[in-house]
């Protein structure tokens, strides 16, 4: 196959018109193992480790629905000292607690399972993880790669490269934790404007796939609200009722600030036609996505 020819998955996605809203995948808590050698196609699962370790963090993520991360610094850069592991965790309250450490061999990274269970500390800055997972999906280094790059430039200690995230098809794809907020679609330009505005605590509508403490229909909810109202802060909305019948949810959006309305928003969950959705996915495989059908102003 020729270079011309040669499928991105991120490229048919934009052409087809894919959805992004709506496709964050669930997570409170990440963790993060920075791993300066060539990452396994299968990111933390390919790693060879100390089978009893690996295990044992493994087990530990699993009971709390962490996702694992393979992390490094961007592009060529030698980092000082040994390489770190992090835990970080979304709280239902919307706190935000992060625990780091370092590790040199294989029976350092049990102490990730120690910080699972430990508080961790506040009023730490978000992390920005970009998906660069080559080995996994091609559009994930091509996109993910520049966009990387230059975020890095602009906030070198908050800005790591990681393995895969999901959403291949929406590269450059981005994770703010412990924040818990996707966006995608995002190319060098974009993601340093989006970046520089959700440390400024304003979130906007564009790129952003969802928030990770969401059901999908929820987060097409909210897409749709900051579409309508303009960009709001992290925790300046909160979802105060669900009711789905089928595949329709009526979903109310409260603002918790003087000023913010409350809106009524209906969704409706659909499935696309078969497409080959990733780079590596030979298959057509079909998607849900989620159509605001209506959205009302209530009561501020």
């Amino acid at each position: 196959m020729t270079a011309h020819e040669r499928f991105f998955c991120a490229e048919a996605a934009r052409l087809r018109g894919d959805p992004l809203a709506g496709t964050a995948p669930y997570g409170l808590v990440w963790i993060l193992v920075e791993y300066r050698a060539g990452w396994p196609t299968n990111g933390y699962d390919g790693l060879d480790l100390e089978p009893g370790v690996k295990a044992r963090v493994y087990s530990a993520a699993q009971a709390v629905r962490a996702r694992i991360l393979l992390v490094r610094r961007q592009g060529r850069r030698r980092p000082d000292g040994p390489p770190r592991w992090a835990v970080l965790r979304y709280e239902r309250d919307g706190t935000h607690r992060q625990a780091w450490g370092t590790w040199q061999s294989d029976k350092d990274l049990a102490q990730i399972v120690d910080a699972l269970d430990a508080p961790g500390e506040r009023d730490r800055p978000p992390v920005v993880l970009v998906c660069a997972h080559g080995l996994h999906d091609t559009c994930c280094a091509v996109r993910g790669r520049p966009v990387g790059r230059a975020l890095s430039d602009r906030w070198p200690d908050l800005v790591w490269e990681c393995t895969h995230v999901g959403g291949d098809r929406f590269a450059a794809s981005i994770v703010v934790a412990p924040d818990g907020v996707y966006y995608g679609n995002l190319d060098a330009p974009s993601a340093t404007t989006m970046v520089e505005e959700h440390l400024a605590d304003r979130i906007h509508a564009d790129h952003l796939r969802g928030y990770t403490d969401l059901t999908p229909p929820q987060q097409a909810a909210l897409s749709a609200v900051l579409r309508h109202a303009g960009p709001s802060g992290r925790h300046d909305y909160v979802i105060e009722e669900t009711v789905r019948v089928d595949r329709r949810w009526r979903i109310r959006v409260a603002g918790r600030l003087a000023g913010l309305s409350t809106f009524e928003v209906e969704v409706h969950g659909h499935r696309t036609p078969p497409h080959r959705l990733t780079c590596r996915g030979l298959s057509p495989a079909s998607a849900a996505y989620y159509e605001i059908a209506s959205l009302h102003v209530g009561s501020t």
